[in-house]
């Protein structure tokens, strides 16, 4: 049943993309895709009729619902009858159609995004990063299959098309030799070879109790040179996404500060390095949504800079946590589908995570490779917390936890760690609304 509506979905979008003929800017990597998605909406959005998947809508089911404007009919043949009905008007009457669709494409398995840009004319192709370890190598037989089928976005392109990568992923970068003479190319990133360069990255804490946080750069592209706060954020990762929908803007005919200023209402997803405030004076980095080898550094990497920020930068914190040393927490959790790499790439994040955590927190049987590894870096194992299930880790943790501690919570989607932060926060109440919705994924509830 799922081979026949998916078959549905695909030829209802061809019709209405053929009839609408939108612009498709289409996002694609192993990590950052989504923030550089939602980024790039936020450049468009004042400027343009556009539209952007909702949840994680990547893949062959979720794109061509974000394309008819659906929510998913689960399991019920009534919903899905309306959900047709509801295409059908469009492709009969005239509707007001998105100008631009910014669509965020998924590859679990080969074959995923061939099969996208099968039915899904692209004009720009944004890919973000694959890292050293990317997910989905589980179901790859090798990490250059999984660059061959992220960069089929690339392939695809048309003459006039444009191709947007990350210069600071090598993988990513050397996909400059399938872009054809035709297309234009923006590389992004801190590299000095970028196009649209970015420099000048600061971490910016006023006051964390009226969120007064946020991170400062500039880009510069062409000669042009405009600096850029986002507020509420935090870490590289979000500067990158900046980037990328910088380049995208700038093809539309947008300059630097009208991006800049549009880039002012971004804001990270729930589960994507959001700080919470927790209990006993605590502050919560809430990275739970996903996990991957070069996301989990990266959040090691934001937990060591939020620490490392001066009290004199956030002086409601400093009041209320005086006489205590900050503490730098991490509990990190399984980090899936990465096949014959697992238990390199775990003890990979356990080195990083010896030499800059005070308490390590893991939960899952793949992450006691990440706790047996710092122990063999000088983490005492008086300092290593074990756990199968978040409930527990984040009931100890709490006990643990003391005032000006700062802690870091990642793990893979399966592995529930907002509930490790629901324990922890001080206002649970609140979850709801700022923490990962597990119901915006679309799993098997689409075979009847």
């Amino acid at each position: 049943m799922r081979k026949i509506l998916q078959h549905l979905l695909k030829i209802l979008s061809k019709i209405v993309l053929w009839k609408y003929k939108p612009e498709i800017v289409a996002v694609t990597g192993s990590v950052g895709k989504t923030s550089a998605k939602e980024a790039i909406y936020r450049v468009l959005k004042p400027h343009f009729n556009a539209r952007r998947n909702l949840r994680n809508y990547n893949n062959e089911i979720g794109v061509p619902l974000t394309i008819l404007d659906l929510e998913t009919g689960e399991r019920s043949i009534k919903k899905w009858l309306k959900n047709f009905l509801k295409a059908l008007a469009m492709i009969l009457f005239k509707t007001d159609y998105p100008e631009i669709l910014v669509l965020e494409m998924g590859a679990d398995k080969p074959g995923d995004i061939r099969y996208l840009v099968s039915f899904v004319p692209i004009k720009i192709a944004v890919v973000t990063a694959i890292g050293q370890f990317p997910v989905h190598l589980e179901f790859f037989p090798e990490k250059d299959k999984l660059i061959e089928e992220k960069a089929a976005l690339i392939e695809t392109l048309p003459k006039n098309g444009l191709a947007v990568l990350n210069y600071d992923d090598l993988s990513v970068r050397d996909m400059r030799e399938k872009v054809s003479k035709n297309t234009k190319l923006i590389t992004y990133g801190f590299g000095e070879g970028a196009n649209l360069k970015i420099s000048n990255y600061e971490l910016q804490i006023r006051d964390l109790e009226k969120n007064d946080f946020g991170v400062n750069f500039k880009t510069e592209y062409e000669g042009s040179l405009v600096p850029i706060r986002l507020r509420k954020t935090l870490g590289k990762q979000h500067v990158l996404a900046a980037g990328a929908a910088a380049a995208v803007g700038l093809n539309f005919g947008l300059n630097l500060v009208d991006i800049s200023s549009a880039l002012r209402k971004y804001r990270p997803l729930p589960g994507r390095t959001n700080l919470i405030k927790g209990i006993k004076n605590t502050w919560i980095i809430d990275d739970t949504y996903n996990a991957s080898p070069s996301a989990v550094s990266a959040a090691l990497e934001i937990l060591n800079e939020c620490a490392a920020v001066s009290e004199k930068d956030q002086p409601t914190f400093a009041k209320a946590t005086a006489g205590k040393q900050k503490r730098k927490i991490a509990v990190l959790a399984d980090m899936l589908e990465l096949g014959q790499y697992a238990e390199e790439a775990h003890r990979e994040i356990g080195k990083k995570a010896a030499s800059m955590v005070d308490l390590l927190f893991i939960v899952g049987a793949r992450a006691q490779f990440i706790a047996d590894e710092a122990k063999k870096h000088g983490l005492s194992h008086k300092k290593i917390f074990e756990f199968n299930e978040p409930e527990k880790a984040g009931l100890i943790l709490q006990e643990k936890l003391e005032p000006g501690d700062i802690i870091l919570v990642k793990g893979s989607q399966s592995m529930r760690m907002e509930k490790v932060v629901k324990e922890i926060m001080a206002e649970p109440e609140k979850a709801k609304k700022l923490l990962v919705r597990q119901d915006w994924k679309i799993r098997g509830t689409l075979d009847f």
